[in-house]
């Protein structure tokens, strides 16, 4: 894996981008983590078989403090930096794997109009904006207040990084929370109760793209029974995957579980397929 910046019009994003070929694999991480997460996918042989990028959102990871941050710091934002940044990599299209907030930045992104030939969410029920829209798919429990509060003490890390990745693998975390631009949880909020984004539950609802759906048995964020009673346009494998015994990252607490899984989505994706219907109805309804 080659590790690389790009600029950026909110500075300078950092990446993971492996030697394979063939339309890209993006995997997009969560609230206050970095690409890291995802090592256990980099360690497979997918990385020589598929071209994988995996990038640190602005203020995150690797990646320089937005320049502006109450435009980057909302889902709309991030989605709008990471198109403008693959397109400087000359990737217009690509399959999204997105965790968590990378989830529904990935919906936006599809929202946004970018071609993706599929995307697998994880621990990111596809949401109406406002407020409303997240009481549903979301469940009530205080530990989420730390996915938007601005400035997390060293107990609030621990316990934020014990929710996100379980108890195993929290304590590699906490230097990766800390280092998040703390405007970033904050604005995020804002932007979350403002209604700010795409009908995340539209898009399911209504585009062909291929939808992979997985999470955790445990998930301590998203209502399962929400996610699994949505009519999906296209989900893959008809049913939503649930990994028993697991959290919020699944991926990472049972990759040996989760990767067939991720595999075989990709495998079973059609990469050559050209298709204009998403960006038609998107428009009909901009």
């Amino acid at each position: 894996m080659l590790s690389r910046t790009i600029d950026t019009p909110q500075g300078r994003v950092a990446f993971l981008e492996s030697s394979g070929s063939g339309t890209p694999v993006v995997f997009i991480h969560g609230n206050s983590t970095c690409r890291d997460v995802f090592r256990y996918q980099f360690e497979t042989a997918l990385a020589t078989t598929q071209h994988i990028i995996a990038i640190d959102l602005p203020g995150h990871g690797q990646s320089d403090d937005a320049l502006d941050p109450r435009q980057a710091y909302t889902i709309p934002g991030y989605a709008a930096t990471l198109i403008e940044a693959l397109r400087s990599l000359n990737v217009t299209r690509a399959a999204l794997v997105g965790w968590s907030l990378g989830g529904h930045i990935s919906l936006e992104m599809i929202g946004q109009g970018f071609e993706a030939v599929g995307a697998m969410i994880v621990g990111a029920p596809p949401v109406k904006p406002g407020i409303l829209g997240m009481f549903r798919g979301f469940q009530p429990q205080l530990d989420l207040l730390l996915a938007t509060k601005r400035t997390l003490n060293a107990r609030d890390i621990s316990r934020f990084a014990r929710v996100c990745v379980g108890e195993k693998h929290a304590a590699q975390l906490h230097d990766t929370i800390a280092r998040t631009d703390r405007r970033a949880r904050q604005i995020l909020g804002r932007g979350l109760r403002a209604g700010l984004g795409v009908d995340q539950r539209w898009i399911v609802e209504n585009l062909p793209t291929p939808i992979a759906v997985v999470n955790g048995s445990e998930e301590p964020f998203a209502r399962l029974d929400y996610v699994a009673g949505i009519s999906y346009e296209s989900l893959w494998d008809q049913r939503c995957h649930i990994i028993d015994g697991v959290g919020h990252a699944p991926f990472l607490e049972a990759p040996e579980r989760f990767n067939p899984l991720l595999f075989r989505f990709l495998n079973d994706i059609d990469f050559s397929r050209t298709d204009n219907t998403t960006q038609q109805r998107i428009r009909s309804v901009a």
